[in-house]
């Protein structure tokens, strides 16, 4: 089955549409927008559409059926509707293109990549003749950790023949066939409040602790071996002269391997039982939030596939291992070969820099609907 190219001005249409609605993945309302524009494209031409409510607080989840899709799909893409960017940042700097690139918050992490489902299911459509069984997942908080989605991800996930991921590839243009897993906890001190001058020994300080537990645990950081920890947020205290009773951190930790997560897990639960100080306790929350994604000797064949379409439309593509996380996580995790960053090249994600090559838009469009191609003999 051909497929028309990309319609570049279309899609820059559509992106500009959707990058100038903010949709921070707590804007419930911002995000049910650019919900309603996939939505109401999809139906159009005749997709089923189901919106998935997987957490009230936070907007809608999609997902995208085929028309005459069964109950297992020979693809699943996987894409998410909200950004980083708080509430007003989209009037502040709207989307725009200068020279090859196009900026705006969320161009291409991950709105680029999300458009690009949109326009292949169209040009699928337009096409004629037997359309691939495909599921279409737009998830609605991917970047504050899929918390709630995770579940529905995973079911919908569990029923795929193979994943791909639209975040975008890497500045450089590479691909990413692994991803560290993530772990993210909220730790609290409680101490005993003294005047720090008058009567400093009837006090525990809940920040003392707090700054030998940031210690410890960067101490477990290994890059060679994969693992990272950060102690991101710290806090605690009411004033210079008081020993505070109260302090908080959140930490976030990168690694390989889940035994790598019982690792810190096991670290956790020794320093909560060995406190470094005297009189203060502390107490953990969190976990596990993504697996790390790996890649299996079905993964590496996918990967080799690409790579010759890529060759042969003239592409030059590669392949990386990355730090930061996305939800093909849990279908690797499934068992499900899973490629990543098969959208559009950018860079400088979550900033103000943020930014969509423009001439990768046509060559990596072609690279992904040929894939879908092959995989599904049509």
């Amino acid at each position: 089955m051909a497929l028309r190219p990309l319609d570049i001005q279309g899609y820059l249409k559509d992106l500009e549409f959707i990058v100038n609605i903010d949709s921070g993945s707590r804007d419930r309302e911002g995000v049910a927008k650019v919900a309603e524009f996939f939505k109401r494209r999809f139906s159009a031409i005749g997709w089923q559409v189901r919106e998935r409510i997987v957490e009230p607080s936070l907007g809608p989840c999609l997902e995208v059926l085929s028309p005459g899709c069964a109950d297992h799909y020979d693809i699943l893409l996987l894409g998410h509707l909200d950004t980083v960017f708080p509430k007003g940042t989209a009037k502040a700097r709207p989307f725009r293109t200068e020279g090859d690139r196009a900026f705006g918050p969320g161009v291409m992490d991950m709105k680029s990549g999300s458009l690009y489902a949109l326009h292949l299911a169209e040009a699928l459509s337009q096409a004629g003749g037997t359309i691939p069984s495909i599921c279409i997942a737009l998830n609605s908080h991917e970047e504050i950790g899929s918390v709630h989605a995770r579940p529905w991800l995973e079911e919908i996930g569990a029923k795929s023949r193979y994943a791909l991921v639209l975040e975008p590839a890497r500045a450089n243009g590479n691909l990413v066939n692994q991803r560290k897993g993530s772990c993210r906890y909220a730790i609290s001190f409680h101490g005993k409040a003294a005047h720090s001058g008058v009567d400093p020994e009837k006090g525990a300080s809940a920040i003392e602790e707090l700054a030998h537990w940031v210690v410890a645990l960067h101490g477990l950081t290994d890059l060679q071996k994969g693992l990272n920890l950060n102690a991101g947020l710290v806090s605690g205290g009411t004033a210079v002269n008081a020993i505070a009773d109260k302090a908080e951190m959140a930490l976030d930790v990168r690694l390989v391997s889940l035994d790598q997560a019982e690792l810190v897990q096991a670290t956790l639960d020794e320093m909560v039982r060995r406190p470094f100080v005297a009189g203060v306790t502390a107490s953990v929350s969190g976990g596990l939030t993504r697996p790390p994604m790996n890649p299996t000797e079905e993964t590496m064949a996918l990967c080799a596939k690409v790579d010759a379409i890529a060759a042969r439309l003239g592409v030059k593509i590669g392949w990386q291992a990355t730090g930061g996380g996305s939800d093909g996580a849990f279908t690797a995790a499934l068992g499900i070969p899973t490629l990543d960053g098969m959208g559009p090249i950018g860079g400088a994600a979550h900033s103000e820099a943020e930014y969509l090559e423009l001439d990768s838009l046509a060559p990596r469009f072609s690279v992904l609907a040929e894939l879908v191609h092959e995989l599904t003999g049509r």
